[in-house]
């Protein structure tokens, strides 16, 4: 930021000071052409009596150049017709000399005003001139020159050139505070921002970004900061929770299948009969460990799965499910029946009703006594599409509804061979899909399973 206001101001102020300096110099010519101007109407009735009787009266001019000199620093000179010198500021210059070689003299007594600039060989400087021709009537009668040093326009540029500096260093210092201050503002932000970042790497999950200070896009990022160290806090706590209770329900069926293994081994020679029992036992055992990494697989692909929603008519589906289950439900002495058929399109991954509704419908009538009824509806509840699967089975409490959602959790008197996935799979479907899976007791006894989803627009 410094070096580019350094840059702005070299740019506008170098053609400045060049610029001034020709106006200083327009300026002064104007005024010096002037007041020649004036000096030689004043010098007409002396140089009238000279050209007329040869002799003058100078001293009025002498005092009127100088007077000018002394006011302005200038130098003049009054000359007559032939160039010849009459009145001077300066001592220097004697009356009587010649002046008619000079160029500007040379071309006043020709009847024009001359501006310009020469060096001096008397001064030894250089010199900016304006001569003017004493004119009366038609006839040239003489000419006033005025000169002054070129270093005279020089000093003023400089004094504001001074000026043009200060202004040139105050905003430099003003570009250096400014610079310091937005630094500060943005950089300080992100040093803390960077000091949470490297606690999330720890893991220390409880580091927080600071949302209220700082510009609105270090304010924004530190809002994503927060909310991914949510996600990521969640995801990590979903997986060690996961090999926690991966590790947990699969050393069960493990040492069970190896002490059946062994205590085969010890009666395959002595007692087939018996072993041929254990070795049974084991593969039983082998199916419950297959069953139980084949849920964990499903879990982890459900969790996992992040396939684009698409609209699915929820009624067609449904309907389908309950055709696919009517003959097993049968089978059980159960009736499957919709009592609520609501049509809505909602949002869903591929499969994912199919699946869920699946899940509610298996529990529905492995659970339901004979003679119940399984009911199916389909509602609209605010902007959601909500299937629900009622039963008339054992039913569970409301603590109970919270936990059965939760990974290889089964109820106290659940019959044996289940993995406790199935629901947690559902969820995670559900869930993925932007969606919830919800279990509630229902009234009069029994069980009431719910899939919401958010309808299409």
């Amino acid at each position: 930021m410094v070096g580019l206001t350094a840059f702005v101001l070299v740019v506008h102020d170098v053609p400045l000071v060049d610029h001034l300096r020709h106006v200083e110099r327009d300026r002064l010519e104007a005024r010096l052409e002037v007041d020649a101007f004036k000096i030689s109407g004043r010098t007409v009735e002396a140089l009238e009596q000279l050209d007329e009787i040869g002799s003058a009266d100078t001293s009025i001019l002498d005092e009127i150049v100088a007077e000018y000199s002394t006011t302005t620093g200038g130098r003049v000179v009054v000359t007559d017709g032939r160039g010849l010198v009459v009145v001077a500021s300066d001592e220097e210059t004697i009356v009587g000399r010649d002046f008619s070689t000079r160029p500007e003299i040379a071309g006043a007594l020709e009847g024009t005003p001359m501006t310009g600039e020469r060096y001096s060989q008397t001064l030894v400087e250089n010199l900016l001139y304006v001569s003017v021709p004493v004119v009366a009537g038609t006839d040239v009668l003489g000419a006033v020159r005025i000169t002054y040093p070129t270093a005279v326009i020089n000093d003023r540029v400089t004094s504001r050139l001074w000026g043009i500096l200060a202004a040139g260093i105050v905003s430099i210092l003003v570009a250096v505070l400014v610079a310091f201050l937005l630094t500060y503002t943005v950089t300080r932000p992100l040093n803390r921002l960077t000091a949470v970042t490297e606690k999330l790497g720890n893991e220390d999950f409880t580091a927080e970004a600071d949302e209220t200070s700082g510009p609105p896009e270090i304010t924004s990022l530190a809002r994503s900061f927060n909310r991914m160290r949510v996600r990521l806090q969640r995801l990590i706590d979903k997986q060690r929770g996961f090999a926690g209770d991966a590790s947990h329900q699969l050393r069960t069926p493990l040492t069970a299948l190896r002490l059946r293994l062994e205590q085969a081994e010890e009666a395959v020679e002595r007692d087939p009969v018996a072993a041929r029992a254990k070795i049974e036992a084991a593969l039983t055992e082998t199916e419950r460990l297959q069953r139980l990494v084949d849920g964990l697989l499903a879990l982890a692909r459900a969790e996992a799965r992040d396939d684009a929603l698409g609209g699915v008519e929820l009624l067609d589906v449904v309907r389908d499910r309950i055709d696919s289950w009517s003959a097993l439900s049968a089978e059980s002495g159960v009736s499957l029946t919709m009592v609520g058929s609501a049509p809505c399109r909602v949002v869903a991954m591929s499969g994912v009703v199919e699946q869920v509704v699946d899940n509610f419908i298996d529990n529905a009538v492995q659970y339901s006594p004979t003679g119940s009824s399984v009911e199916v509806s389909i509602d609209v509840v605010g902007g959601d599409g909500v299937v629900s699967v009622a039963d008339r089975g054992p039913g569970m409490t409301a603590e109970q509804c919270e936990l059965a959602l939760d990974r290889f959790w089964r109820a106290p008197d659940a019959e044996p061979g289940g993995t406790g996935l199935g629901l947690a799979i559902a969820a995670r479907l559900a869930e993925a899909s932007g969606g919830s899976v919800s279990l509630a007791p229902r009234v009069g006894g029994g069980l009431v399973a719910s899939l919401r989803l958010q309808l299409a627009n």
